[in-house]
């Protein structure tokens, strides 16, 4: 079997991958989180676990080179947009400059193929987070190579992630508060944790058995109202706050300027770096994608996969 490493192997992004591939692989992880780690131990005891932070380039090289990955996925990040307003500095430094490391050590170990795991926040960036996931996803393209690939996914919001609104929310109704809200208006495109574990594989397979050259991977989603989903969650009272710094009351996931470097199989959009293709007719965003229904959002929050 291939082995595969995941930096933030403790996160929500690669737990999902790992339960959804647990057979299919030989795991390794990088994390510095240590509750994290005994936890996914305890879930999953095949993973192999290393304490890490991507910000020390000598030791990720050490690791790579020790471990020899088939696959990266570099799921590794400061994630909360409000956090990175307030410490740009860090957001850099993980984001960034982790991400760049991560893709030396890749080179160092040879690894045939490495993946980023960015953010709808990174097209059209508004946001210091949105910014440094847009640096990660052009230095992977840029260290892309034949002997050793480099490709992104970009994610828009997952459901009940670590940290994420919809379990904040679940546990505030369960005390009785009000649940918080920054904006009514607010917009999210959202899919569920299999889905996301299933954007990454077919980005492994398709750089493995289709394209040569780099790419970032999304996919077609649907469309969240935040009040909405506040209401279906909870009959308490929802308190309007005011948006956070560098929050959007829409999110693109891919831009009208991305559309001449689009490619589309079924439900996935393939964007390349310089091959003009042509076949996404407008851009996907929250404020135009098609809504999900209330069927489709109570299995999305309750289902929890």
């Amino acid at each position: 079997m291939k082995k595969v490493l995941i930096t933030g192997g403790t996160g929500t992004v690669g737990k999902s991958f790992i339960k959804e591939y647990y057979n299919d692989y030989l795991f390794y992880s990088i994390s510095r989180n240590e509750t994290g780690i005994t936890n996914l131990l305890r879930e999953f005891p095949a993973v192999t676990s290393y304490i890490g932070n991507i910000c020390d380039l000598d030791h990720m090289i050490n690791l790579f080179c020790k471990i020899k990955p088939d696959i990266v996925i570099h799921a590794a990040a400061l994630k909360h947009i409000n956090l990175a307003e307030e410490n740009p500095t860090s957001a850099v430094e993980i984001n960034v400059v982790g991400s760049l490391n991560v893709a030396k050590a890749s080179i160092r170990a040879e690894v045939p193929l490495t993946i980023g795991v960015s953010t709808d926040k990174a097209c059209n960036p508004d946001s210091v987070y949105g910014y440094t996931k847009r640096m990660m996803e052009t230095t992977f393209m840029q260290y892309h190579n034949d002997a050793t690939k480099f490709i992104c996914t970009r994610f828009a919001n997952v459901a009940n992630s670590n940290g994420s609104v919809i379990p904040f929310w679940i546990s505030e109704s369960k005390k009785g508060n009000a649940l918080k809200l920054t904006d009514p208006n607010m917009n999210r495109l959202m899919f569920s944790k299999k889905e996301s574990a299933k954007l990454i594989h077919q980005a492994i397979d398709s750089a493995t058995y289709g394209y040569d050259e780099s790419f970032i991977l999304c996919k077609i989603m649907k469309n969240v109202n935040l009040l909405e989903l506040a209401k279906s969650l909870s009959d308490q009272e929802v308190e309007i706050i005011g948006k956070r710094p560098g929050e959007k009351l829409n999110e693109t996931l891919i831009s009208k300027k991305e559309l001449p470097f689009t490619t589309v199989g079924k439900s996935y959009v393939y964007i390349f770096n310089n091959k003009k293709v042509n076949n996404l007719t407008k851009e996907h965003s929250s404020a135009n994608a098609e809504w999900m229904s209330v069927e489709e959002l109570e299995k999305l929050v309750w289902n929890k996969e």
